[in-house]
């Protein structure tokens, strides 16, 4: 279960530098390999992005992952979560078999050591449950990926039958965002899809400021395909981001939802409200 880590600590854990490889996770923990590059240990930026669900953070940890300076991680609590919600997802015996559901091994993992400046970790809001110690989030730059409710459940609605408020993972952004201003002092940007996808070469650089790194063009695209940095759940939900080459122009979802969809959407619209009025504008004169 957690050779691939041994396997790391043995190799690395006691260098003050990886040099000439870069450290990349595969499938969350589970296991590691390396690719070339020459970098300190030391001094990681950490930069979690909690996203809703149906969102296009799988675009964006492509993004992330094309850089040279940049380690990303895929949902490291997914598996957490689903043993402590019980949570049908599909795929659940193959997540749990093959990622960590100890979320205090996930979290020792993630303050570890990596072998690149930048350590980016896509993560779903809802994943951070309320039994999970928080001191953690000091040591990282916090980011959020927001999107309007209706599309989002429209999305939803083509793959699982049945979502309630809890699985859009609104209104948990909404509170972490609470909880990182009250507790520790962090206003973290916020990044609307809907702007993502209008206008990415605007609005990438506004974010990696905002976190306080430089902006790569490498952003911008990426090669389709999937990758080993992928959970093992991409067989199910990544099909259209396999496909990409760079983020997918912004177009109106149109339908309808289900009754019961739009109430789950009119419960989780103020969370969304709330994130909207404080993400990054793409332009000044926008609101």
């Amino acid at each position: 279960m957690h050779a691939g880590g041994q396997r790391f600590e043995s190799a690395c854990l006691h260098s003050d530098r990886v040099d000439p490889v870069r450290l990349v996770w595969r499938g969350s923990f589970r296991c590691w390999s390396t690719v070339r590059i020459g970098v300190s240990m030391h001094n990681t930026v950490r930069i979690a992005m909690w996203s809703c669900s149906r969102n296009c953070s799988t675009a964006m940890m492509r993004s992330w992952e094309s850089r040279h300076d940049t380690t990303v991680v895929d949902e490291p609590l997914y598996a957490a979560w689903m043993v402590a919600t019980g949570a049908q997802h599909p795929m659940r015996e193959a997540i749990l078999q093959h990622h960590e559901s100890r979320w205090e091994q996930v979290v020792a993992q993630l303050q570890g050591p990596v072998g690149t400046p930048i350590l980016y970790e896509k993560h779903i809001s809802k994943h951070l449950c309320a039994h999970m110690d928080r001191a953690w989030l000091a040591s990282h730059r916090h980011a959020f990926l927001i999107r309007d409710p209706w599309p989002m459940l429209l999305s939803f609605q083509r793959k699982v039958e049945q979502v309630t408020v809890a699985e859009t993972g609104l209104p948990q952004q909404a509170e972490l965002w609470h909880w990182l201003h009250e507790n520790l002092g962090i206003d973290a940007p916020v990044i609307d899809a809907r702007d993502l996808l209008t206008d990415p070469s605007a609005m990438l650089p506004k974010m990696t400021a905002a976190l306080g790194v430089p902006f790569d063009p490498a952003m911008l695209q990426w090669e389709a395909g999937r990758r080993p940095t992928d959970g093992v759940w991409a067989s199910h939900w990544y099909d259209a981001v396999e496909q990409s080459t760079g983020f997918r122009a912004y177009t109106p979802s149109t339908g309808a939802l289900s009754r019961e969809l739009e109430a789950v959407h009119d419960a989780c619209l103020p969370a969304y409200q709330f994130l909207h009025a404080r993400r990054l504008r793409p332009v000044p004169s926008i609101c």
